[in-house]
């Protein structure tokens, strides 16, 4: 007889798993302009749970901009700055699982990366905004 493994949990991004995740929150409800995204995220979590893709996510006006998979960051830019990034080894092109790519999406793996930095920058692009 096999032991069950016990799955791994699915981590929120409350701050309790990764320092990471807890500086970006932190950061994101420090700036009135970004506050909301946390704010709506925390009532998504609270009534939807979080199985489905990007329930572990932020999103502004619907859209998905960032979200944290498997200990990483993932963001939302533009499919010039994804390949930049990817070129400059900031990160790699982001699977969902199922070995299709998704373009315009990046799984950040390099330490040194900003995650702020990154999840500002994919927020302002899904708006539009310049900073």
């Amino acid at each position: 007889m096999s032991a069950k493994i016990p799955k791994r949990p699915v981590s929120a991004p409350s701050g309790r798993d990764d320092p990471r995740v807890a500086a970006l929150m932190k950061a994101f409800s420090a700036d009135p302009k970004l506050a909301p995204v946390i704010n709506a995220f925390e009532e998504r979590k609270k009534v939807e749970g979080g199985r489905k893709f990007g329930s572990n996510g932020l999103k502004v006006n619907g859209t998905l901009f960032a979200l944290f998979t498997q200990g990483t960051l993932v963001v939302k830019l533009p499919n010039e700055r994804v390949a930049a990034l990817v070129s400059s080894r900031v990160g790699k092109q982001f699977d969902p699982g199922h070995g299709r790519l998704m373009k315009g999406w990046l799984t950040v793996t390099a330490a040194r990366a900003s995650w702020i930095d990154l999840a500002k920058e994919a927020h302002d692009f899904v708006t539009g905004s310049k900073r």
